[in-house]
């Protein structure tokens, strides 16, 4: 089990320690695992207490929900575990006054019990409590009746209809009638792509193939309704809102939130990607996205995957979402623009008028393309071993964006470098852009319109030597120039010696991989592999060895 914890039978207490250290606004019962606002006033001047809570592992539900304007406690029982009936009754005595208190209960057995019985106690003491069921999971929509649906995401809406109605100065009755209704107006499904452990278990929930992916799932680590082929992020949620919207029966024009929520494992990028998928199928189905929300909300403790919340809005429910609210996970916000905002590219500059476009340097420049595409495979894998893994895709991109040129770019040897220079600096990500385009530039700057093998020569050592001045290496660090620097001395010696153009070129080429594959023994100076240290010895460096390939197309272009 590879968990950040000490004793997973203290986590949770250790995760509400923390929690209290890091929010001046929050503060811990000693004995209990509950927050509250640590600035409450007096009993006879409270509002109406909004407490919610449940299983540990949703972090940042429900602690980072504490806040006026949303939550007034959060009741937080073991991982994935209800809270004890105690437990909520204390959340209830040490947070309500005359004015009562509304629990937010997500729709399981063991959270609806305790939440439930802790009510009646609390009633039995004359305190007022009333309570909201949220059961917004439509993965079981045929399966079960619509109250016994499982209580996931859409939770949290429901928290911030609830404590900004509070906030208002809301009597407990209207309070809790307004939860409600916004309960009934969400609704919610998720995706996962793998499982999570629970730190007192110390194993994987289940098993899941890599191809797989479990649709409809719970927030407990258990599998979804059905599991299915994995898909792309634009057919998981077009899924998903196919279901949630079956069930939601919204008429076009019917205003909405939109809430992305990842399950813990996920990053922001794959999250950005499903929420703009999310935004076009609602779009296209004539809804009105009046906010979205994108983050992780709600989660299953490390769990890769998504859900996807839609709620209903009318005009006094906007008002409650956009209301105020501080608490330390709540991000405020979600206004959209009306559309996506895109601004034209700035203009180009002037063109020249071409000249007759010189086939031999075209077809050199398409011989580089397709090496560095057949090398992409050899290049990724390369790179993933001291890198991060992008150099194959990258270089392929610089490879279609050659062949993107149009003719009048060849014009010459020096208008082609430059133009090879501008296609790679604008498609290929990370250092190798600037590194190349650097590279062309100064060598077109060395070169005549219509150079002999002599000049070419010398244009690739001014073409190595800006790379070397702009990364700060030298041969010997582990860096392309471990390739670059052999083969451009290869091929300035060829030809001094008359060798003709392809034989200097090959010469070159074999000094490239030669110098590629001593890479391999040297301990990484410069670049993302000097992170490594030893760790990357015994792998060719990716960049040296990308030059060793574009070498090898070029020298066989040549006749």
């Amino acid at each position: 089990m590879r968990k950040f914890v000490n004793d997973p039978r203290a986590a949770v207490r250790e995760m509400l320690e923390g929690l209290a250290d890091l929010s001046p606004g929050l503060a811990l019962i000693a004995r209990e695992g509950i927050l509250l606002r640590s600035a409450l006033p007096p009993p006879s001047a409270r509002q109406v207490a909004v407490i919610s809570g449940g299983g540990s592992g949703h972090e940042p539900a429900h602690a980072g929900y504490v806040g006026p304007g949303l939550l007034t406690a959060a009741v937080a029982g073991d991982v994935f575990t209800s809270p004890s009936v105690d437990q909520v009754l204390a959340a209830i005595r040490a947070t309500a006054g005359p004015a009562g208190a509304l629990l937010v209960v997500k729709n399981y057995t063991g959270d609806v019990l305790n939440f439930g019985l802790a009510a009646e106690l609390a009633r039995a003491e004359g305190i007022p409590v009333e309570s909201v069921i949220v059961a917004d999971d439509v993965a079981l929509r045929d399966r079960v009746e619509a109250d016994r649906r499982r209580g996931i995401a859409g939770t949290v809406l429901v928290h911030k209809v609830a404590g900004a109605a509070a906030e208002a100065g809301l009597p407990l009755a209207e309070v809790a009638a307004e939860a409600r209704a916004a309960a009934a107006a969400v609704r919610s499904m998720g995706v996962a792509l793998g499982p999570c452990t629970v730190p007192a278990a110390g194993r994987p929930g289940f098993d899941l193939p890599d191809d797989m992916m479990e649709l409809g799932l719970g927030i407990h680590g258990e599998a979804g309704l059905r599991r299915v082929p994995r898909a792309t992020a634009d057919a998981a949620v077009a899924a998903m809102l196919e279901a949630i919207l079956a069930d939601h029966a919204l008429a076009p024009g019917s205003r909405v939130a939109l809430l992305v929520n990842g399950l813990g494992g996920t990053p922001p990028m794959e999250l950005a990607i499903a929420a703009r998928a999310a935004l076009t199928v609602l779009r296209a189905a004539g809804l009105v996205v009046e906010r979205a929300w994108c983050g992780a909300f709600l989660t299953a403790i490390e769990m890769p995957g998504c859900s996807l919340s839609v709620m209903a809005l009318d005009a006094a429910r906007l008002a409650r979402l956009d209301a105020m609210a501080e608490a330390p996970a709540w991000p405020g916000g979600g206004r959209l623009p009306p559309a996506r905002q895109l601004l034209p590219d700035p203009p180009p500059p002037p063109a020249t008028s071409p000249g007759v476009p010189d086939a031999t340097l075209r077809a050199a420049a398409l011989a580089v393309a397709e090496a560095l595409d057949a090398a992409e495979a050899e290049l990724t894998a390369l790179d993933a071993a001291g890198g991060d893994g992008d150099l194959g895709l990258s270089l392929a991109r610089g490879a279609s964006a050659m062949r993107a040129l149009p003719e009048g770019a060849f014009a010459d040897a020096p208008t082609a470098l430059a133009a090879i220079a501008g296609a790679l600096r604008r498609a290929i990500a990370g250092s190798s852009g600037p590194f190349y385009a650097a590279a062309l530039l100064r060598a077109a700057r060395h070169l005549p319109a219509r150079p002999a093998p002599a000049d070419w020569a010398a244009a690739f050592e001014a073409g190595v030597a800006a790379i070397a001045e702009l990364g700060g290496a030298k041969p010997g660090d582990r860096t392309m120039l471990d390739a670059l620097q052999p083969a451009a001395e290869a091929l300035s010696a060829a030809l001094r010696e008359g060798a003709g153009a392809r034989a200097a070129l090959d010469r070159a080429a074999a000094a490239a991989e030669a110098g590629a594959q001593a890479t391999a023994a040297m301990h990484p100076r410069r670049g993302r592999a000097s992170y490594l240290g030893a760790r990357a010895i015994g792998t060719p460096d990716a960049g040296a060895s990308a030059v060793a390939a574009w070498l090898r197309g070029l020298a066989r272009s040549v006749a």
